[in-house]
């Protein structure tokens, strides 16, 4: 996780996306990299989305690619498979975390509380996603949490270009996640350069 958590903080942005098509995948990616962005969270929530990530992996070995929104076994070793760098789930599963540990893959866990913050140190987790960031409570709810527990997080859920620099002024904040600068309707609509604008403008807005 120490590589993990490097990484991350070096971004500082992680991009959510969700693919509806295998064949976006590359062109994506390439806007992506290209654009200051090597890195990609591609959400379990379409059906091509083990395929989008394999193709993705194969065509930019260099890229930190995670898997979202993943609930199952099943979909953890979809993921794995594809060749993903983490696992990202949306919400705290003990059954899914300890399969992942099983399997030696990074996994970032949703949690919003401090029951659910202290169920995943027992269980060996340093970095977590605070998810739905802006509908728990926002900057102040987390930074209420890491004032108490030594963890990093990757808030989720309502980030934007609006809020990002009171997330990472907050010292436990590795980086955020968020689906602002990847809109799934640009994606379907092949508007690459509409996509990198945006994409160049939250980098360029985070490393400010």
């Amino acid at each position: 996780m120490t590589k993990l958590n490097e990484q991350l903080a070096s971004l500082k942005v992680i991009p959510v996306i969700a693919i509806n098509k295998v064949e976006d995948a590359i062109p994506l990616g390439r806007t992506l990299v290209e654009n200051g962005m090597p890195c990609a969270e591609i959400t379990f929530r379409t059906e091509c989305a083990a395929e989008a990530i394999a193709a993705m992996r194969a065509e930019f070995p260099e890229m930190l690619i995670g898997a979202g929104t993943v609930l199952t076994n099943a979909q953890v070793d979809q993921a794995i498979e594809a060749g993903v760098d983490f696992i990202v789930s949306p919400g705290f599963n003990p059954r899914t975390v300890q399969y992942c540990l099983d399997k030696g893959v990074a996994i970032v866990p949703g949690v919003n509380n401090p029951s659910l913050v202290e169920q995943a140190m027992e269980m060996g987790l340093r970095t977590l996603k605070f998810f739905p960031a802006e509908p728990s409570g926002g900057v102040a709810m987390l930074k209420a949490l890491t004032a108490v527990y030594p963890v990093k997080f990757m808030p989720t859920g309502g980030v934007s270009l609006g809020n990002v620099d009171e997330y990472l002024s907050i010292p436990a904040v590795l980086a955020c996640g968020g689906t602002w600068m990847v809109p799934t309707k640009l994606i379907d609509e092949g508007q690459w350069d509409a996509l990198g604008e945006l994409v160049r403008d939250a980098v360029a807005h985070v490393n400010a």
